[in-house]
This record gives C-alpha cells, structure tokens and sequence, in this order.
C-alpha cells in the first residue's frame, strides 16, 4: 500500500487503498474463505427451513427484483429467474431449505464483484474516500435474504417491534417523520421558553464497521431462531470482494460490517443495522431525552 502522503504507483496499490479504507479490518486473500462454522457438523432444523421457505415465497421473492438489474460474479440476473419460474423454483426451494436448515452458504454466492464510483460534488478524486463502493451479489443469495428478512419481520418483529423512533427501513415510516417530530420538539421546548440541546450523531463508517458479534446478538435479542441467526452468520463471515483496475484483480475477506449498496449482504443490511442500533436508541431514550434515527444518523433533543 502506498504510504500517507504519497500517489499510488501501479493498480495494486490503487486496489489494495480502495479496498482496505473501505472494508477496514480486512484482508487481501487470494482464495475463497470457508468460514469455520461450515467446517463443522451442524445440527438440521428442517421445520423451520420449511416455514421460511415455501414456493409462494420465492416466487414472491423473485418477482420484487426489477429484471434487468445489474448481476452478481454468476452472471445471473433476475429476468433469468422471472422467466423460467415453474422449472427454476422446485429447484431453489431444496436448495434454500437446505441452506437454512444446515447453516451453508455456497461460496460463489458470497464472492461479490465491488467497483468505485466518483461521488458527486468532489472538487478532486485524488483520494479513496472521494469514491463510493458498489458492489452487485448474486440474485440467488439475495432471493433467500429476501425470504429471511421476511421471516424476521413477520415473527420476531412482530413479537419485539424495532424502537418506535427508528424511521428508516420500515413502511411507513421516512426520514421526513423524523425531522418533523424533531421539529416539534425544539418549538415546544421555544414555547414554553425551556432551554434544550440538540446533538446530532452521524456514526462514521456505521455499516462497515459493524462487530459480527454484534450482529448476532442483536439478532437473538429480538428472539431470532438459532437457525437465522447461524446462516447470516455464515453469510457475513465468508465473505469476499473482488475488484479489477486495468485487468490487475484483488480479493478481499471481509473481517466485519452489515454493508450498504450490496456489499457482502445488501438486502438484509438495513434490518441487521436497525436491530444493532436498536440498544442504543432505548438506552438514550427517556429521562428528558428525545430522541430520533434514520439509520445511522441519530438527531436527539434534551430538556
């Protein structure tokens, strides 16, 4: 990697920079991680796998895909499954029931081409972070997060319902709610001529920085099966990004983080983020405290 301060001389250290300032705690790898717990003998919960998996459900789960959508390293985009849907689907709902069941992931799904987009408004693009990962996954890994995500909001949300004052990442709810009660606070704190401070909290880095650990135990405090939890486990823990410059090509483990714009797990990443920022929110919230999140960012009002 090229030192601070100093320009990248070939399309390795340019990869190597990209990569590791937006996947930190990474590592280059040259082969597909297997992550231990798939090495292991694993119990099979096939009731459950029956429950989370049934064919009306993937047939729902493909269809919610626009067709054209860019693909993942398989080449698979979702026209290919819409189209062929009587053959394709006996097939997926094994496969899937198998995967819940026993806790696999296949590694070709979780091998994820990532490219760097220029973000917009930069008065230069000298710097990694003037860029913005973008990163296609499989259409079959996203179909099954799809039924998985489902399945939590259906069953452990509905029991334990994410903190009122969350905003992002629910029907219903959007980020202008938000501002709005925000607002209604700092007028009637004006009204009734209190004082109040407002502190506004943009976690840096929030999704990609995020503990596995932490993303289990967030998922099992909601009352998640042992089963869920174990396959997105083993989902964000196999993990690896490849990126190309110039035909020069680099993988990436990734080591941590529940990422946005379909890095590593796309379709399941806000719900993960939203139970992990879950503890935060409930313990601000109350004694003069009012406090608002859409996603990582987090406005509060104190009397």
């Amino acid at each position: 990697m090229a030192p601070p301060g100093r320009h990248t001389q070939s399309e390795g250290e340019t990869l190597e920079l990209l990569l590791t300032t937006h996947f930190p705690n990474s590592e280059v790898t040259q082969e597909l991680a297997v992550p231990a717990a798939i090495l292991l003998a694993r119990c099979s919960d096939g009731r459950l796998a029956a429950r989370v998996v049934t064919y009306r459900r993937v047939e729902w789960a493909i269809d919610s895909f626009a067709p054209y959508k860019s693909p993942g390293v398989d080449s698979i985009f979702p026209a290919l499954l819409q189209e062929e849907q009587e053959a394709v689907i006996p097939h997926l709902v094994r496969i899937f029931r198998a995967c819940v069941s026993t806790g696999y992931v296949p590694a070709t799904w979780q091998q994820v081409k990532v490219m760097f987009i220029p973000k917009p408004g930069r008065n230069s693009y000298s710097g990694p972070r003037d860029y913005g990962p973008i990163s296609p996954t499989s259409f079959l890994l996203k179909t099954m997060e799809r039924l998985v995500d489902r399945y939590l909001r259906d069953k452990a949300l509905a029991l334990m319902p994410l903190h009122l004052n969350q905003h992002a990442y629910q029907a219903g709810k959007y980020m202008e709610i938000a501002l709005y009660q925000l607002t209604v606070q700092a007028e009637k704190a004006l009204d009734q001529q209190e004082t109040a401070l407002g502190v506004f909290l943009d976690t840096e880095g929030a999704f990609n920085n995020t503990c596995y650990d932490t993303t289990c135990d967030a998922l099992v405090r909601h009352g998640s099966d042992y089963s869920i939890v174990r396959w997105i486990r083993a989902t964000l823990e196999g993990c690896v990004t490849v990126a190309t410059l110039n035909g020069f090509s680099m993988k990436l483990a990734i080591s941590r983080g529940c990422p946005q714009r379909g890095v590593c797990v796309c379709v399941l990443s806000s719900l993960l983020w939203c139970l992990v920022v879950e503890d935060l929110l409930a313990r601000l919230s109350g004694n003069g405290v009012f406090i608002h999140g859409y996603a990582d960012d987090m406005p509060s009002r104190g009397g």
